[in-house]
């Protein structure tokens, strides 16, 4: 199953996506979130779906489209998850996973503008494939278990501020990645069975250009390694989102320079859609 949110942001309609058809999910749920995750959301829909129960959404190639998942209580990031990636960095490859976290207001529509920070002369871009855990998950007992917890895959750009995160983090990196719209998160949420997330290929393209061209297959951790890690320190709840890394191919490695006001950064992960976003300069509220 394909699920996304479509229309102004606070007020997104859920919608089950099939072929070039957009469901109203709203007899069903107010929101693609924790509460709908965590329940047999397949049986419903399926149901709904036998009983013609889910009307076509009208305009739906006119609205605006929002992260597929409503705001997640967290936001748990991975670190140097690609060995390619970490050697660009200036790393050796970790031996256990790296957690950094992001903040909920950083997930945003895939194809949102983002705002460079006040004084960032270092932004850059990740694509990263995320996952949304669909069933609480605390101290499993095998990596075998993982899979039973996560709802779906999203494609996800793990904006960052290099400056933020290294020069000034005291030693953390979160820093660096915490700014409003930091996360465009979309513009699909895909169920398990569609996917192959062992081997999806992930793309990142700047003004046009590509930057990152690599496939999850090179992930030093897994996604069932990275879930039943996390559920050894952290309890994760359902509408929750992990990003998993990113490949070799970003500004930090020096072959690219940072972002500026006026560059367009778009991702794309096989399967899990393509984003596109304009980087605008920060600018005084008034």
């Amino acid at each position: 199953m394909k699920f996304a949110r479509l229309g102004d942001p606070g007020t997104e309609i859920p919608v089950l996506i099939e072929g070039d058809r957009h469901l109203d999910l709203r007899s069903l749920t107010s929101d693609v979130d924790g509460d709908f995750l965590a329940g047999d959301f397949r049986a419903r829909i399926a149901a709904a779906l036998a009983a013609d129960e889910l009307p076509e959404l009208e305009d739906a190639a006119s609205l605006r489209i929002g992260a597929p998942i409503a705001r997640p209580s967290a936001v748990i990031c991975i670190g140097m998850n690609y060995a390619a990636h970490a050697a660009e960095s200036g790393s050796e490859p970790p031996t256990i996973p790296i957690i950094f976290l992001k903040t909920p207001n950083t997930v945003t529509g895939p194809n949102d503008a983002v705002t460079i920070p006040r004084g960032s002369e270092k932004t850059d871009w990740e694509v990263e494939l995320g996952i949304v855990i669909g069933a609480r998950a605390s101290y499993l007992d095998s990596p075998e278990e993982s899979l039973a917890h996560v709802a779906g895959f999203v494609a996800a750009n793990d904006v960052s501020e290099r400056a933020f995160q290294i020069e000034v983090s005291g030693g953390q990196w979160s820093k660096g990645k915490i700014a409003p719209g930091f996360n465009p998160t979309g513009p699909w949420l895909v169920t398990p069975d569609e996917v192959d997330h062992h081997s999806l290929g992930l793309r990142s393209f700047v003004n046009g250009e590509p930057r990152q061209d690599s496939n999850t297959s090179d992930m030093i951790f897994s996604v069932e390694h990275i879930v039943h890690h996390l559920s050894q320190y952290v309890t994760l709840e359902p509408g929750d989102l992990i990003l998993t890394g990113t490949p070799q191919g970003v500004a930090l490695s020096g072959k690219y320079p940072y972002l500026a006001s006026g560059d367009v950064v778009e991702i794309e992960i096989d399967g899990l859609g393509r984003q596109r976003q304009d980087f605008v300069a920060w600018e005084a509220q008034r």
